[in-house]
């Protein structure tokens, strides 16, 4: 099956159940809260242009959006990142710390970077294969809100991730000449790790009973 088909019957379970719908939300809140937390641990500590910053910000602004939407569903819920609070917790967790290691390795192998570069390229090549995801799931999970009339929504941030991927390539393109063929193995890589997370997502929610009220 299809990631994206995957992604939507994830996504059609948990906007039926509000106390699923938190966690769902609150997973992708800890994630782009890890992202932006990231970010900030490869920003050079002097030369940092705009954009980085930029990007920083917006990404712990999805973070607290997302956390804003739970609201919506229901009030107090899901007060931090606790593994009580997310879906598959530790496939949560272990997507974007890999991501980061192994595209880490994977320059190190292929460029032989080290110090202040390999922080500046695993920036770049992270974000990019993020950015691209985020395209997919944010629009896949829109859809299902839209059909099912939620009160929640993404569109802002579907609208920033687009500009993301955008100011990513361009950055890209002044990094190196084959930034493309770099940029597609770290999309590999992250393709594998997407996988093992939707495929755990559900796992979980195969296990647990639709309300009688869905």
């Amino acid at each position: 099956m299809e990631q994206a088909e995957i992604l939507r019957q994830v996504s059609e379970r948990v906007v039926i159940d509000n106390a699923l719908h938190a966690k769902w939300l609150n997973s992708l809140s800890m994630m782009e809260n890890t992202g932006a937390r990231k970010i900030s641990r490869y920003e050079h500590p002097v030369k940092t242009n705009i954009i980085v910053l930029k990007h920083a910000a917006e990404e712990a602004r999805h973070a607290y959006y997302l956390k804003k939407q739970i609201e919506k569903l229901t009030p107090d819920a899901c007060p931090d990142y606790s593994f009580e609070y997310l879906l598959a917790p530790v496939e949560s967790h272990h997507y974007l710390h890999q991501l980061d290691t192994q595209s880490c390795r994977y320059l190190k192998e292929k460029m032989g970077l080290s110090g202040r570069e390999l922080k500046h390229g695993a920036y770049l090549l992270v974000t990019y294969a993020i950015e691209v995801r985020a395209d997919m799931l944010y629009g896949v999970y829109q859809d299902v809100l839209t059909a099912h009339k939620s009160r929640v929504n993404v569109k802002s941030i579907i609208l920033e991730e687009e500009g993301h991927l955008a100011e990513m390539e361009r950055m890209l393109k002044e990094f190196h000449p084959s930034w493309e063929s770099f940029a597609a193995d770290c999309c590999k890589i992250e393709d594998a790790l997407f996988t093992e997370w939707i495929q755990a997502l559900q796992k979980e929610l195969h296990h647990i009973e639709i309300p009688a009220s869905a």
